[in-house]
Protein backbone atom coordinates (compact mmCIF):
# COMPACT_ATOMS: atom_id res chain seq x y z
CA UNK A 1 0.00 0.00 0.00
CA UNK A 2 1.24 3.42 -0.94
CA UNK A 3 -0.21 6.96 -1.25
CA UNK A 4 -0.80 9.26 -4.62
CA UNK A 5 -0.58 12.60 -3.53
CA UNK A 6 -2.22 15.28 -5.58
CA UNK A 7 -1.64 19.19 -4.96
CA UNK A 8 -2.91 22.19 -6.34
CA UNK A 9 -3.89 20.67 -9.64
CA UNK A 10 -4.41 22.88 -12.06
CA UNK A 11 -5.35 22.32 -16.08
CA UNK A 12 -7.30 24.00 -18.77
CA UNK A 13 -6.38 23.01 -22.41
CA UNK A 14 -4.11 25.37 -24.90
CA UNK A 15 -6.31 28.21 -26.37
CA UNK A 16 -9.10 27.78 -24.07
CA UNK A 17 -9.98 30.05 -20.71
CA UNK A 18 -12.18 27.92 -18.88
CA UNK A 19 -10.39 25.78 -16.55
CA UNK A 20 -11.17 21.73 -16.46
CA UNK A 21 -9.26 21.90 -12.39
CA UNK A 22 -8.34 24.35 -10.45
CA UNK A 23 -6.36 23.84 -7.38
CA UNK A 24 -7.69 20.49 -6.86
CA UNK A 25 -5.95 18.64 -4.02
CA UNK A 26 -6.97 14.58 -2.77
CA UNK A 27 -5.23 11.56 -1.68
CA UNK A 28 -5.76 8.30 -2.97
CA UNK A 29 -4.46 4.67 -1.73
CA UNK A 30 -3.11 2.33 -3.87
CA UNK A 31 -5.70 -0.68 -2.54
CA UNK A 32 -8.44 1.66 -3.58
CA UNK A 33 -10.74 0.37 -6.37
CA UNK A 34 -12.25 3.96 -7.47
CA UNK A 35 -14.92 4.49 -9.94
CA UNK A 36 -14.27 8.14 -11.49
CA UNK A 37 -17.96 10.00 -11.87
CA UNK A 38 -18.52 12.77 -13.70
CA UNK A 39 -20.78 14.64 -16.38
CA UNK A 40 -19.85 14.42 -19.97
CA UNK A 41 -17.25 16.95 -20.79
CA UNK A 42 -16.45 17.36 -17.47
CA UNK A 43 -13.01 16.02 -17.55
CA UNK A 44 -12.89 11.92 -16.62
CA UNK A 45 -10.49 11.18 -20.06
CA UNK A 46 -8.29 14.36 -19.18
CA UNK A 47 -7.57 13.39 -15.75
CA UNK A 48 -6.39 9.88 -16.29
CA UNK A 49 -4.15 11.01 -19.48
CA UNK A 50 -2.93 13.80 -16.36
CA UNK A 51 -2.17 10.92 -13.98
CA UNK A 52 -0.19 9.06 -16.65
CA UNK A 53 1.96 11.74 -17.64
CA UNK A 54 0.41 12.37 -21.10
CA UNK A 55 -0.95 15.97 -20.55
CA UNK A 56 1.09 18.87 -18.92
CA UNK A 57 -0.57 20.46 -15.94
CA UNK A 58 0.61 22.90 -13.18
CA UNK A 59 0.63 21.85 -9.13
CA UNK A 60 2.24 18.68 -8.15
CA UNK A 61 1.80 14.55 -8.27
CA UNK A 62 3.52 12.86 -5.46
CA UNK A 63 3.94 8.71 -6.31
CA UNK A 64 5.98 5.71 -6.26
CA UNK A 65 4.30 3.91 -8.24
CA UNK A 66 4.33 3.52 -12.09
CA UNK A 67 0.79 4.64 -13.72
CA UNK A 68 -0.65 2.36 -16.79
CA UNK A 69 -3.52 3.42 -19.17
CA UNK A 70 -6.15 1.23 -20.80
CA UNK A 71 -6.34 1.09 -23.66
CA UNK A 72 -2.73 0.82 -24.65
CA UNK A 73 -1.56 0.69 -28.15
CA UNK A 74 -0.48 -2.55 -29.50
CA UNK A 75 1.98 -2.03 -32.31
CA UNK A 76 2.40 -4.98 -33.65
CA UNK A 77 -1.16 -6.79 -33.76
CA UNK A 78 0.02 -9.38 -36.04
CA UNK A 79 1.31 -11.36 -33.22
CA UNK A 80 0.13 -13.89 -30.80
CA UNK A 81 -2.04 -12.79 -27.82
CA UNK A 82 0.51 -14.16 -25.63
CA UNK A 83 3.21 -12.80 -26.87
CA UNK A 84 1.26 -9.47 -26.38
CA UNK A 85 1.52 -10.05 -22.95
CA UNK A 86 5.05 -10.78 -23.00
CA UNK A 87 5.85 -7.13 -24.44
CA UNK A 88 4.13 -5.75 -21.75
CA UNK A 89 5.97 -7.87 -19.07
CA UNK A 90 9.25 -9.04 -20.23
CA UNK A 91 10.89 -11.95 -17.83
CA UNK A 92 6.59 -12.94 -17.25
CA UNK A 93 5.95 -16.61 -16.73
CA UNK A 94 3.50 -18.59 -19.32
CA UNK A 95 1.48 -20.22 -16.35
CA UNK A 96 1.00 -17.01 -14.85
CA UNK A 97 -0.62 -15.78 -18.31
CA UNK A 98 -2.36 -18.64 -18.61
CA UNK A 99 -3.80 -18.21 -14.70
CA UNK A 100 -5.13 -14.60 -15.71
CA UNK A 101 -6.64 -16.15 -18.88
CA UNK A 102 -8.55 -18.34 -16.76
CA UNK A 103 -9.27 -16.21 -14.41
CA UNK A 104 -11.26 -14.10 -17.09
CA UNK A 105 -12.99 -17.57 -18.14
CA UNK A 106 -11.25 -17.20 -21.53
CA UNK A 107 -10.92 -20.27 -23.93
CA UNK A 108 -6.81 -21.59 -23.56
CA UNK A 109 -6.54 -21.02 -27.15
CA UNK A 110 -7.20 -17.35 -27.60
CA UNK A 111 -3.65 -16.69 -26.30
CA UNK A 112 -2.18 -18.87 -28.99
CA UNK A 113 -4.02 -16.80 -31.75
CA UNK A 114 -2.97 -13.86 -34.19
CA UNK A 115 -4.06 -10.67 -31.40
CA UNK A 116 -5.71 -8.81 -34.82
CA UNK A 117 -7.88 -11.81 -35.14
CA UNK A 118 -9.27 -11.39 -31.70
CA UNK A 119 -12.31 -9.79 -30.90
CA UNK A 120 -12.81 -6.63 -29.17
CA UNK A 121 -14.20 -8.20 -26.23
CA UNK A 122 -11.01 -10.73 -26.45
CA UNK A 123 -8.45 -7.95 -27.25
CA UNK A 124 -9.81 -6.13 -24.10
CA UNK A 125 -9.09 -9.21 -21.82
CA UNK A 126 -5.73 -9.43 -23.26
CA UNK A 127 -4.34 -5.78 -22.73
CA UNK A 128 -6.65 -6.13 -19.08
CA UNK A 129 -4.39 -9.52 -18.22
CA UNK A 130 -1.23 -7.33 -19.84
CA UNK A 131 -1.39 -4.74 -17.25
CA UNK A 132 -2.48 -6.85 -13.84
CA UNK A 133 0.59 -8.92 -14.08
CA UNK A 134 2.15 -5.59 -14.15
CA UNK A 135 4.33 -5.33 -10.47
CA UNK A 136 3.94 -2.04 -8.25
CA UNK A 137 1.59 -0.16 -10.98
CA UNK A 138 -1.56 1.53 -10.91
CA UNK A 139 -4.35 1.43 -13.58
CA UNK A 140 -6.12 3.82 -15.17
CA UNK A 141 -8.90 2.32 -16.88
CA UNK A 142 -11.03 4.14 -19.30
CA UNK A 143 -14.51 2.67 -20.70
CA UNK A 144 -13.40 -1.16 -20.73
CA UNK A 145 -17.16 -2.40 -21.45
CA UNK A 146 -17.90 -0.45 -25.23
CA UNK A 147 -17.36 -3.55 -26.96
CA UNK A 148 -18.16 -6.34 -24.38
CA UNK A 149 -21.21 -8.60 -24.49
CA UNK A 150 -23.20 -8.72 -21.11
CA UNK A 151 -21.35 -12.59 -20.56
CA UNK A 152 -17.85 -11.13 -21.04
CA UNK A 153 -18.58 -8.33 -18.93
CA UNK A 154 -19.76 -10.60 -16.50
CA UNK A 155 -16.42 -12.43 -15.86
CA UNK A 156 -14.53 -9.29 -16.00
CA UNK A 157 -16.72 -7.74 -12.93
CA UNK A 158 -15.93 -10.97 -11.26
CA UNK A 159 -12.14 -10.26 -12.53
CA UNK A 160 -11.99 -6.91 -10.84
CA UNK A 161 -13.65 -7.47 -7.99
CA UNK A 162 -10.49 -10.01 -7.04
CA UNK A 163 -8.31 -6.60 -7.83
CA UNK A 164 -7.13 -3.90 -6.48
CA UNK A 165 -5.56 -0.57 -7.63
CA UNK A 166 -6.94 0.86 -10.28
CA UNK A 167 -9.18 3.86 -11.27
CA UNK A 168 -12.19 3.10 -13.61
CA UNK A 169 -14.68 4.91 -15.95
CA UNK A 170 -17.11 3.32 -17.35
CA UNK A 171 -20.96 4.81 -18.50
CA UNK A 172 -22.71 1.18 -17.33
CA UNK A 173 -23.34 2.42 -13.75
CA UNK A 174 -24.42 -1.33 -13.00
CA UNK A 175 -20.68 -2.43 -13.87
CA UNK A 176 -18.89 -0.03 -11.65
CA UNK A 177 -21.10 -0.33 -8.61
CA UNK A 178 -20.42 -3.95 -8.61
CA UNK A 179 -16.78 -3.38 -8.69
CA UNK A 180 -15.55 -0.38 -6.96
CA UNK A 181 -14.95 0.61 -3.20
CA UNK A 182 -14.67 4.35 -3.29
CA UNK A 183 -15.93 7.31 -5.72
CA UNK A 184 -13.41 9.69 -7.10
CA UNK A 185 -16.06 12.90 -8.87
CA UNK A 186 -15.90 16.00 -10.73
CA UNK A 187 -18.08 18.54 -10.03
CA UNK A 188 -17.37 21.86 -11.55
CA UNK A 189 -13.24 22.19 -11.52
CA UNK A 190 -12.91 20.89 -8.22
CA UNK A 191 -12.55 16.83 -7.36
CA UNK A 192 -14.00 14.62 -4.34
CA UNK A 193 -13.41 10.87 -3.07
CA UNK A 194 -15.72 8.93 -0.91
CA UNK A 195 -16.03 5.57 0.31
CA UNK A 196 -18.76 3.82 -1.15
CA UNK A 197 -19.82 2.69 -4.70
CA UNK A 198 -22.36 4.73 -7.58
CA UNK A 199 -25.51 3.98 -5.88
CA UNK A 200 -24.12 4.98 -2.24
CA UNK A 201 -22.60 8.05 -3.93
CA UNK A 202 -25.73 9.24 -6.29
CA UNK A 203 -28.04 8.86 -2.82
CA UNK A 204 -25.42 11.45 -0.90
CA UNK A 205 -24.80 13.43 -3.81
CA UNK A 206 -29.15 13.89 -4.30
CA UNK A 207 -29.62 14.84 0.01
CA UNK A 208 -26.34 17.50 -0.82
CA UNK A 209 -27.92 18.96 -3.77
CA UNK A 210 -31.02 19.19 -2.35
CA UNK A 211 -30.08 20.40 0.90
CA UNK A 212 -27.87 23.08 -1.02
CA UNK A 213 -30.96 24.11 -3.44
CA UNK A 214 -32.84 24.72 -0.43
CA UNK A 215 -30.12 27.32 1.49
CA UNK A 216 -29.37 28.86 -1.44
CA UNK A 217 -33.42 29.94 -1.80
CA UNK A 218 -33.52 30.87 1.80
CA UNK A 219 -30.23 33.24 1.12
CA UNK A 220 -31.40 34.73 -2.28
CA UNK A 221 -34.91 35.57 -0.21
CA UNK A 222 -32.59 37.15 2.23
CA UNK A 223 -30.59 39.09 -0.31
CA UNK A 224 -33.51 39.79 -1.85
CA UNK A 225 -34.97 41.69 1.21
CA UNK A 226 -31.70 43.06 2.49
CA UNK A 227 -31.45 45.10 -1.18
CA UNK A 228 -35.41 46.64 -1.07
CA UNK A 229 -34.46 47.55 2.37
CA UNK A 230 -31.12 49.41 1.69
CA UNK A 231 -33.20 50.69 -1.20
CA UNK A 232 -35.97 52.08 0.73
CA UNK A 233 -33.66 53.76 3.57
CA UNK A 234 -31.87 55.68 0.21
CA UNK A 235 -35.41 56.84 -0.82
CA UNK A 236 -36.56 57.96 2.29
CA UNK A 237 -34.20 60.38 2.78
CA UNK A 238 -34.73 61.89 -0.71
CA UNK A 239 -37.84 62.34 -0.78
CA UNK A 240 -37.57 64.49 3.19
CA UNK A 241 -35.05 66.37 1.49
CA UNK A 242 -37.17 66.97 -1.47
CA UNK A 243 -40.10 68.22 0.68
CA UNK A 244 -38.11 71.00 1.48
CA UNK A 245 -39.04 72.68 -1.58
CA UNK A 246 -42.35 74.93 -0.95
CA UNK A 247 -41.77 75.15 2.43
CA UNK A 248 -40.65 78.20 4.54
CA UNK A 249 -36.97 79.48 6.35
CA UNK A 250 -36.98 77.78 8.94
CA UNK A 251 -38.88 74.28 7.89
CA UNK A 252 -36.50 74.10 5.11
CA UNK A 253 -33.50 74.48 7.54
CA UNK A 254 -35.16 71.99 10.20
CA UNK A 255 -36.47 69.55 7.24
CA UNK A 256 -32.80 69.74 5.46
CA UNK A 257 -30.93 68.96 8.84
CA UNK A 258 -32.94 66.27 9.02
CA UNK A 259 -32.84 64.78 6.10
CA UNK A 260 -28.79 65.09 6.33
CA UNK A 261 -29.11 63.04 9.22
CA UNK A 262 -31.30 60.75 7.31
CA UNK A 263 -28.89 60.44 4.72
CA UNK A 264 -26.05 59.92 6.66
CA UNK A 265 -28.14 56.99 8.26
CA UNK A 266 -29.29 55.62 5.25
CA UNK A 267 -25.73 55.28 3.64
CA UNK A 268 -24.13 53.50 6.65
CA UNK A 269 -27.18 50.99 6.81
CA UNK A 270 -26.45 50.76 3.26
CA UNK A 271 -22.88 49.71 3.55
CA UNK A 272 -24.32 47.25 6.75
CA UNK A 273 -26.90 46.03 3.98
CA UNK A 274 -24.15 45.79 1.04
CA UNK A 275 -21.76 43.68 3.68
CA UNK A 276 -24.61 41.38 4.99
CA UNK A 277 -25.50 40.84 1.53
CA UNK A 278 -21.84 39.80 0.19
CA UNK A 279 -21.59 37.47 3.39
CA UNK A 280 -24.58 35.76 2.23
CA UNK A 281 -23.87 35.81 -1.44
CA UNK A 282 -20.61 34.16 -0.83
CA UNK A 283 -22.31 31.15 0.98
CA UNK A 284 -24.25 30.27 -1.87
CA UNK A 285 -23.67 26.96 -3.54
CA UNK A 286 -22.53 26.61 -7.44
CA UNK A 287 -25.05 23.07 -7.38
CA UNK A 288 -24.77 21.83 -11.01
CA UNK A 289 -28.17 21.34 -13.14
CA UNK A 290 -28.82 19.87 -15.84
CA UNK A 291 -30.04 21.93 -18.75
CA UNK A 292 -33.81 20.25 -19.43
CA UNK A 293 -33.37 19.57 -23.67
CA UNK A 294 -36.25 20.81 -26.36
CA UNK A 295 -36.45 19.46 -29.71
CA UNK A 296 -38.21 21.61 -31.97
CA UNK A 297 -38.78 20.26 -34.82
CA UNK A 298 -38.46 22.12 -37.91
CA UNK A 299 -41.28 22.02 -41.10
CA UNK A 300 -39.71 20.93 -44.17
CA UNK A 301 -40.10 24.10 -46.55
CA UNK A 302 -38.68 22.50 -49.59
CA UNK A 303 -40.38 22.49 -53.00
CA UNK A 304 -40.35 18.69 -54.50
CA UNK A 305 -37.60 17.00 -56.14
CA UNK A 306 -39.56 15.76 -58.85
CA UNK A 307 -42.64 16.84 -60.62
CA UNK A 308 -44.50 15.54 -63.49
CA UNK A 309 -47.26 15.78 -65.26
CA UNK A 310 -49.63 13.80 -67.51
CA UNK A 311 -46.61 10.91 -67.72
CA UNK A 312 -47.66 8.24 -70.27
CA UNK A 313 -45.80 4.71 -69.78
CA UNK A 314 -46.00 2.06 -72.38
CA UNK A 315 -45.94 -1.59 -70.67
CA UNK A 316 -46.39 -4.56 -73.40
CA UNK A 317 -48.44 -2.98 -75.29
CA UNK A 318 -50.36 -1.69 -72.62
CA UNK A 319 -50.53 2.48 -71.77
CA UNK A 320 -50.40 3.40 -67.95
CA UNK A 321 -51.22 7.01 -67.10
CA UNK A 322 -50.21 8.93 -64.52
CA UNK A 323 -52.22 12.79 -64.15
CA UNK A 324 -49.23 13.83 -61.33
CA UNK A 325 -46.61 12.30 -59.70
CA UNK A 326 -44.61 13.98 -56.77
Amino acid sequence: MSIIKVNNLSFKYEGSTDKIFENVSFLIDTDWKLGLIGRNGKGKTTLLKILSGKYEYSGSLQKNVEMDYFPFIVKNKEKMAIEIVQDSVPFIEDWQIIKENNLLNSEPDMLYRKYSTLSGGEQVKIQIISLFLKENNFLLIDEPTNHLDSQTKEHLVKYLKNKKGFILVSHDRDFIDNVVDHIISIENTNIYIEKGNFSSWKENKDKKDNFEIAKNEMLKKDIKKLETASKNKATWANKTEESKIGQGHVDRGFIGHRAAKLMKTSKVLQERSKKAIEEKSNLLKDTEKLQELTIKPIKNQRSPLISIKDLQVKYDNKIITKKNII
